[in-house]
């Protein structure tokens, strides 16, 4: 989808509303579906200028509940109703009215995006899981801790002793052959 610059989009405008050009011959010679144009015309009789000004913006659940009011009380259309309240795409309504209707008002809240951080997880796991010093708990934790270096250590310690025994029986194998 090709991008267009506000002056692109304000010429086309200006093409259409002079009343020369139909809204299929502008959109041909620009390179860009005719419904675009509509919308672009429809956005500028509703707010000017403005309505080309780039504003990323989330919207309140209120401002969305408002917005799909008054379009069932008004009647108007999805494209209507995003040009008057300059939405930039009318999906944006599409989908707000179809959450409302499977999920109810609550799916209209604004959902944290992107992945969840692993570090606070980790960090707030640990601070549940170690007791405080002095303890009953903190001291059976380190008593455990404990056993488990001896016990791994003696397993290294009879490791090491079975290796030193065992070269001098492999070497003397290899030597008899």
């Amino acid at each position: 989808m090709t991008k267009f610059s506000t002056e692109d989009k304000l010429s086309a405008v200006r093409r259409y509303l002079n009343g020369n050009e139909s809204f299929a011959v502008i959109s041909s010679s620009i390179g860009t579906a005719k419904s675009e144009v509509i919308k672009w015309v429809q956005h500028y009789q509703h707010h000017g200028v403005e309505a080309f000004m780039k504003s990323y913006t989330g919207y309140s659940v209120q401002f969305k509940l408002d917005v799909l009011k008054y379009m069932n009380e008004q009647g108007t259309s999805i494209r209507e109703t995003a040009a008057r309240f300059n939405i930039p795409t009318h999906s944006s309504l599409i989908q707000w009215k179809k959450q409302v209707e499977w999920q109810g008002i609550d799916a209209l809240k604004p959902k944290k995006k992107g992945r969840p951080s692993m570090q606070k997880k980790n960090q707030n796991a640990k601070k549940d899981q170690l007791p405080g010093n002095g303890s009953l708990e903190a001291l059976q934790a380190e008593n455990e801790r404990l056993r488990m270096e001896n016990a791994y250590l003696k397993k290294l310690n009879a490791l090491v002793q079975s290796k030193e025994k065992s070269p001098s029986k492999t070497k003397s194998k290899s030597s008899t052959n």
